[in-house]
Parts: C-alpha cells; sequence; structure tokens
C-alpha cells in the first residue's frame, strides 16, 4: 500500500514538473520567396498617352516593367527593384535601369536628355565638340563629362566597354551599317534606335520626350514639359490661316535646290504657324528627311511669287545679307520676297534642338502676322538685310 502511494506522489512530482516548463517557441515564418514573372504572364494594363508622335507606344505592367514598341523593335524596361522575368523572347531588348554611361549617337535625342535633366547619364558622344550645337553638350565635352566615342559606323568599342555602357542610343543611319549593331549587342550593350525623325508631325517630334522620360525615370517631368509647350502654341494654333505663302529651302554644292515635301514636318509646321508651304503638293519616294532636290528651273517656277523664303542654314553655311544669297543662285534675285526684303534665315541649332519646335512655329507666326518682328525675341529665324 505504501509503494502505491509512493508511486502516485511521483507521478504528481513529475506533471507538477512538466506544468512549470516554458513553452517552447513557435517557429517565425518564413515568406515564400516571391516568384519570377514570366514574359507571358505580364499584364500590360496602362500605356503612356501620346497626341501627336505615331513611331513609338509604351505600355505599362502593375509590376512596373515597361515595353516599348518602336518600328519593329520590342524593348523591356526592368526597373532597378524588379527581377528579370523569365521567357524573355530573343527579338526583346532587355533595358535595365538605371540606364548610365549611354554612348549618344542621336543627337536628336540630346535635347530631352539636358531638358530633363539627365545628361550626366550620357558620357559617351558619337559627335565631336564642334559638331554639338547644343551648349550642355558641348560644355560637357569640354570639360571631360561627355567623351567622343566614335561615329555610327565605326564606334570605339574598348572605350564604350570600359565605360560599362549601359545603352547605345542610336539614330536610323546605324542601318547602314548593321553589323555595328550587331557587334554592340554582341558585347552586350543594349541598341535602342530612335525615329523621331520619321514623326510627320512637328509636335509629334517634340512628344518623344515623354520615351525619355519613362527611360530616365522622369515621367512626370516630360509630360509636363510637353504640356507646357502645348499651352504656348495654343492661341497660334487656333488662329485662321493667313494665306502666305512660304518656301523653306537650300542650295546645294552642286547648284540644285534642296525642298521640303509636303508630307515633311517643316511642310507643317508652317501650316500650324499660319501659312502655306508653296510646295505642300510635292510627293516623292519616303525617307527620314522627305527631302527632295529639284533644278533651279523648277523652283522658280514653285517659288517665285512666295511671299517669304526661309533658307535652311542648318544644312548649308549660315547667311547674314541677301546678297549672300543671291550670290549662290543668280535667278533668287527675281523672286518676290528678295525683292520686298521678306528672306529669312534658321540658324544651325535647329534640328539638334528637337525640343525647340514649338518656338520655330511662335518665329513663322511673327513673320507671317507681324510687319516688323521683334528678331532679338526670335529663336531660330533672323532676317537677311
Amino acid at each position: 500500500m505504501k509503494r502505491w502511494k509512493i508511486l502516485v506522489l511521483l507521478l504528481a512530482l513529475v506533471l507538477c514538473a512538466c506544468g512549470q516548463r516554458e513553452p517552447e517557441p513557435l517557429p517565425e515564418e518564413v515568406p515564400a520567396p516571391e516568384e519570377t514573372p514570366l514574359w507571358s504572364g505580364l499584364r500590360w494594363e496602362e500605356h503612356l498617352p501620346l497626341e501627336y508622335a505615331q513611331s513609338f507606344s509604351v505600355d505599362f505592367s502593375p509590376e512596373g516593367y515597361a515595353r516599348i514598341a518602336i518600328h519593329q523593335e520590342t524593348y523591356l524596361l526592368v526597373p532597378e527593384s524588379c527581377p528579370l522575368p523569365g521567357e524573355i523572347p530573343e527579338d526583346v531588348t532587355v533595358l535595365r535601369q538605371p540606364l548610365q554611361n549611354i554612348y549618344m549617337q542621336a543627337t536628336a535625342a540630346m535635347d530631352s536628355f539636358c531638358q530633363l535633366d539627365a545628361l550626366d547619364a550620357v558620357t559617351l558622344s558619337g559627335t565631336r565638340t564642334e559638331g554639338w550645337y547644343i551648349p550642355q553638350a558641348r560644355e560637357a565635352m569640354e570639360e571631360g563629362r561627355l567623351v567622343y566615342a566614335g561615329k555610327y559606323s565605326a564606334p570605339d568599342y574598348e572605350l564604350i566597354l570600359s565605360r560599362n555602357c549601359g545603352l547605345a542610343l542610336e539614330s536610323t543611319m546605324i542601318y547602314h551599317n548593321p553589323e555595328v549593331k550587331e557587334q554592340l549587342e554582341r558585347f552586350g550593350v543594349p541598341v535602342l534606335v530612335e525615329r523621331s525623325s520619321y514623326e510627320s508631325h512637328p509636335l509629334g517630334r517634340m512628344e518623344w520626350i515623354k520615351l525619355y522620360g519613362v527611360l530616365m525615370g522622369k515621367q512626370a517631368e516630360a509630360e509636363a514639359f510637353f504640356n507646357e509647350q502645348l499651352d504656348r502654341l495654343t492661341p497660334v494654333l487656333e488662329q485662321e490661316n493667313t494665306g502666305k505663302t512660304v518656301a523653306f529651302f537650300y542650295i546645294t554644292s552642286n547648284g540644285a535646290v534642296s525642298v521640303r515635301k509636303g508630307g515633311d514636318y517643316i511642310a507643317k509646321a508652317i501650316d500650324l504657324a499660319g501659312g502655306v508651304y508653296v510646295f505642300q503638293d510635292l510627293a516623292g519616294e519616303e525617307n527620314a528627311l522627305s527631302t527632295m532636290n529639284m533644278q533651279m528651273e523648277a523652283f522658280y517656277q514653285g517659288a517665285k511669287d512666295a511671299d517669304i523664303l526661309i533658307y535652311n542654314s542648318a544644312i548649308d553655311a549660315d547667311l547674314t545679307a541677301i546678297e549672300q544669297l543671291v550670290a549662290k543662285s543668280a535667278p533668287l534675285a527675281d523672286f518676290k520676297a528678295v525683292q520686298s526684303g521678306d528672306v529669312w534665315c534658321t540658324g544651325k541649332s535647329m534640328f539638334q534642338e528637337a525640343l525647340g519646335v514649338g518656338d520655330m512655329i511662335l518665329d513663322m507666326h511673327a513673320v507671317l502676322t507681324e510687319e516688323n518682328p521683334a528678331e532679338e525675341s526670335m529663336s531660330y529665324l533672323h532676317r537677311l538685310t
């Protein structure tokens, strides 16, 4: 009987001891690793709003990726904080943010980078110092922040690779040397071909700043700039056309006259400014510049009675006097605009400063609507005296 009581007492002590033991902590929950998204699983639910540009588009996924389409090329922009999606098709070029040490071959894009305060991302140039008419680009080269890395057809691959180039931003000239594009891509340098020159509407060219805003993570700044330019132009765009005729041209080295075709953005800019381009019905084989050479006889017939002549010195030498123009081709002395003194000349920077198209339209509007427009307030035109 005593043995039974002792056993009961021992069992009670054991149970008490067990009851007083500290409970073991539960293991912490380990979050499941985030699954890498697949290209085929990305949903493009938002789109970059565009009003005039037709040569590119941008779609966004909820995860933060951006799909960019330019002509027949597709690009995937991957934010720094996002993993690289799986099963990306071979024909899709991956651009990883932040984009740095950009090789700038497309001069028309430089103006957007300067406007977006993103010039520091461009450290390699396809244009020498003397070839830049954009002050910020020239200054960056003079200070060594931007260095020459060879032209589009002969890039300095060693320099480009040593700088860990994150993007080669090329013009369509690269298609004349496809082996260069292939070599850059073989070295792991993504190539984006800029096609703003194919926009027939002048404001479409300016709207490419939205693409660069997406690339550089400055979409809001890009859209704000574009909308500001539209606000400046609205009063001009809403006015009735003056009916005044305008010829835009330059004399080539062999004496021919280079003019814009009717579908070119310059012809459209003249229309938006309130004028009528004299060769608006001129058509021909389409190309990026939409230009055409004609003999002086044909130009004489089409532009002799034009109200205003605008000489394109962005291609040819800058002119200051009507005598210099007539010296290039004597028949110009018979032109109505030459005799009335309504001859104007563009500045050298007009085509590199792609975002200046709004100012160019405002300059043209002043020439068309004011008897003596104030040249000091103009950005791209000056009168030949």
